[in-house]
Order: structure tokens, then sequence, then C-alpha cells
């Protein structure tokens, strides 16, 4: 990703890392493009020894995180949901389940839900479940507990739309790996609050900047933060 940008909070360590994904045409399913594939290009240009070298690592953690999960149609045949061929895709499932990176994104998503003073944490979806408790796994002066949202409300046992050991009287942040459109991450935001959830905000590792998804949340009250917000743009020529 060449030509990156820094922006974000006032502080550097916690700050979001702005790539821009240099591509030859516009994202397929928004998780994925018809081409050959980003680039990748992260610098840090802060003078203070001890920010930078914090700020370093968590740029090394973004650039391991987002080319671990990058998969190129030359490594293996790759398709949207409409089940057409695509260049590429990020496949977050890759880095979430070995166990050094699992620990070190438990350790910065938790740092960050801190911050906001949000130690619950619930996810939606298949992509969420290794967040959800990667945060719960986390060193933290104060236990953080999770839950998994269900589709539909099981209709035996206990009948529970959410999963998990969550307090209906603390606020809760839905974690998410990407957000691209933001329609998947709002269901699952809507879905808790059914159940009487008080949901803040939204967090994921990655957020595609061009589909929408952080106006569409933001519109619903919600703070949304990423590790990373990815840029489409075309290549030079």
């Amino acid at each position: 990703m060449s030509g990156s940008s820094i922006d974000g909070a006032n502080d550097p360590v916690s700050r979001t890392l702005h790539e821009e994904v240099s591509t030859g045409a516009g994202s397929d399913s928004g998780v994925a493009g018809n081409n050959a594939g980003p680039t990748a290009d992260v610098r840090s240009t802060s003078g203070d020894s001890e920010v930078a070298g914090a700020y370093a690592g968590l740029v090394a953690l973004g650039r391991e995180l987002y080319e671990r999960a990058l998969v190129h149609r030359d490594q293996e045949d790759i398709t949207d949901p409409r089940g057409n061929s695509i260049g590429w895709l990020l496949d977050t499932r890759t880095p979430m389940l070995d166990g050094e990176t699992f620990g070190e994104v438990g350790e910065v998503l938790a740092s960050r839900l801190a911050a906001r003073d949000i130690f619950q944490v619930a996810g939606y979806g298949f992509g969420s479940y290794a967040l959800v408790c990667a945060v719960l796994a986390a060193r933290s002066e104060h236990a953080f507990t999770g839950g998994f949202i269900r589709e539909k409300r099981k209709p035996y046992g206990r009948r529970r739309l959410v999963e998990g050991p969550l307090d209906r009287s603390r606020p809760v942040a839905l974690v998410d790996d990407i957000l691209n459109s933001g329609r998947s991450a709002l269901n699952g935001v809507k879905l808790l609050r059914s159940d009487g959830f008080a949901v803040r905000g939204v967090l994921t590792l990655f957020n595609f900047t061009w589909s929408g998804g952080r106006p569409r949340l933001e519109s619903e009250g919600l703070w949304v933060d990423s590790l990373l917000d990815l840029n489409l743009r075309e290549p030079r020529r």
C-alpha cells in the first residue's frame, strides 16, 4: 500500500493507521478485488523515541495482520459471494488463529476498549469470534466479558439471542474483523439493542473507507474505531 498517511487521536500510540490499497479497479465484494491485489508501505514520522517505538510496534502488527490476511488469486482460486473469480481478498482467520498474533491483537483491542471505559464485547458472525476471545484473553486491570450474537433467538434450551455472560446494565462494543458497508455490523447492533443491551460503538481490524460503513454506523450514534483504514485508489501510471 503506497503513500500511507497517519491520522487519529491525540495519542500517537493509539492512532489509526491509514493505508492506501493500490488496485487497478474498485473492490468487487468489499472484502475482495478484481485485480492482482494491493501492496503495502507503512511509515512513522514521530520524533519521540518512546512513542515512536510503541508506534513502530503497532505498525508492525498492522503490517503482519494485513499481509497474512491477504490472499491473491495466483495462490488459490477465490470468488466473490456470487461465485465470480476475484483478484484478492482478506481472510483474517489466518492471522487471528495464530497464537502469537491472537495475543498481540487482543492486547491492542483491549487497550482501545479500556480507554473508552468499555469492558464488554460482542461478536456477530464468523469473523468476530477470534476477536472476542482475543480481547477476553488480554491482560487488563479490568476483566472483560464477551458474548456471541445469534441471527435468531434459539427456540429451545435457554432460548437466548445473545450467548455469554454480558450484563445489560453495562455498555457493550461490537467487535468484528472488517467494516465494509456496515450493514452486517448494524444488524448485530440492532440485535443487541433489541435484547436490551446498550451498544456504544464498533471496533474492527480493517475499515474499507470506500464502502461507507463508518458514516452508516455513526448515524446510529455509535463510535467507530479500526486498527487499519484501507483507502482504495488507482495505481500510479
